[in-house]
């Protein structure tokens, strides 16, 4: 039986995240399907169950071919062993993150029986099968981190025609709604970022007591330094920032049309994008034909975390503007808070999750999502140094208030502690 964590009681400091210790401590293995570093929430999950005491692992891909294993603050990197008599690039296609791949199958595994944990956290869909199967095979209880709405995903990325060849295979939409249907009825727990999550994950007959909102805010500590003064010369561009994966449901397209529209209207704005992905040179070459040039927008391509904050700081205003789609209706983007927390005024479109938020604490402003006349006029509305201010003043508050990481940090924990009773009183 393991006790939970007291409350006031906190662990040491692990980067930006501390959580309350726990009495008894868990061998705890995340399951990653990336190269790892970095990624902000496996990141913030592993720190803060580290704070809280525990002894935290992270299964990892290996494309960079970095060592095998690997001590960081937030928990121990076990990665997959490169084969390196295939050369970097098809030895990175065979390890693939899917969930029939025997590698992967083979790495778990071999980390289950090496650490012998407590609790096994799978992230998201393409490997939460593999992460099942070994927890079965080791009478290890499963926790899915469901940060995303991963079918729905997927099924944009053909709705938009913007497949590639290897998609038709291992990233069929029908294929990935079975599996994450097999996948959440079967796991002990499931983490979701959202309420609406919530809701759809019980029409697929998961026990709404075995579902928990941990979602995607920020540390605290974002917020408490006073924001940077954005005072602009007379006539100075407004500064715009998107952070993020450049692809087209995440209406990157709209953005530029939107900065050309109030180019076009006397409006200087400039945007910066920072981010990369598959969809990039489709939006470079759409500022050129626009004319837009790098005084208008520029296209930073992938920075490290510093720098990308950085960059937000800077600017005037955070935007967000994803398609309302059934993907972007179900989670809910770090960046959000990443503006709020600066004092950054956000224009999002009107998916459910951010519009929301955005519109319960005054945080800024609404657009009809694919709709760039709609995008330039919500830009507009936040011409005003004034409205800057008022706005991204709500959204600092809420920040500090209510939607920060250390309200996140005791879900968090006592999810996967109750996982791990759950198992030991089944024994």
């Amino acid at each position: 039986m393991v006790d939970l964590a007291e409350p006031g009681v906190l662990g040491p400091q692990v980067g930006e995240y501390r959580a309350p210790r726990t009495q008894r401590p868990l061998r705890i293995v995340y399951v990653w399907d990336a190269d790892y570093p970095w990624d902000v929430r496996t990141e913030k999950i592993c720190a803060t169950l580290t704070s809280a005491g525990h002894d935290v692992h992270i299964v990892a891909r290996n494309r960079a071919w970095r060592p095998t294993e690997e001590r960081l603050p937030e928990g121990t990197v076990h990665r997959m062993t490169p084969w390196r008599w295939l050369g970097q690039r098809l030895d990175a296609a065979l390890g693939f993150p899917a969930f029939f791949s025997p590698r992967w199958y083979a790495l778990l595994d071999r980390t289950v029986r090496q650490v012998r944990p407590h609790v096994l956290i799978g992230r998201d869909i393409p490997l939460a099968p593999t992460t099942i199967w070994v927890g079965r095979r080791h009478g290890v209880p499963v926790v899915l981190d469901v940060a995303e709405h991963y079918p729905a995903m997927i099924q944009v990325i053909y709705e938009t025609g913007r497949q590639r060849a290897l998609d038709y295979i291992v990233r069929n939409p029908a294929a990935v709604r079975a599996v994450e249907r097999y996948a959440v009825r079967r796991a002990d727990r499931n983490l979701v970022v959202v309420d609406e999550m919530v809701d759809r994950l019980a029409a697929m007959g998961v026990p709404r007591d075995r579902i928990d909102v941990v979602s995607n805010t920020t540390p605290r500590s974002r917020a408490e330094p006073e924001p940077p003064r954005r005072d602009r010369a007379p006539g100075a561009p407004i500064e715009l920032v998107y952070l993020g994966n450049l692809e087209v449901a995440r209406g990157i397209g709209e953005l530029v049309d939107a900065v050309a529209l109030l180019r076009d209207e006397g409006l200087a704005v400039r945007a910066r994008i920072v981010g990369k992905g598959r969809d990039a040179e489709l939006f470079q070459a759409q500022a050129r034909d626009r004319g837009l040039t790098a005084a208008q927008i520029e296209f930073l391509g992938y920075v490290d975390r510093d720098t990308a904050l950085a960059t937000v700081e800077g600017a005037d205003i955070g935007v967000l503007p994803h398609h309302y789609n059934d993907s972007w209706n179900a989670t809910m983007p770090n960046k959000l808070f990443d503006y709020m927390a600066v004092g950054l005024p956000v224009v999002t479109s009107h998916a459910k999750p951010c519009a929301r938020i955005v519109r319960e604490t005054g945080a800024g402003e609404v657009f009809e999502a694919g709709d760039a006349r709609s995008l330039a006029d919500a830009i507009r509305r936040l011409a005003s140094p004034a409205a800057r201010a008022a706005c991204g003043a709500a959204g600092r508050r809420a920040v500090l208030d209510r939607y920060n990481w250390e309200t996140e940090t005791g879900v968090l924990v006592r999810a996967i502690e109750r996982a791990a009773n759950a198992a030991s009183q089944a024994r």
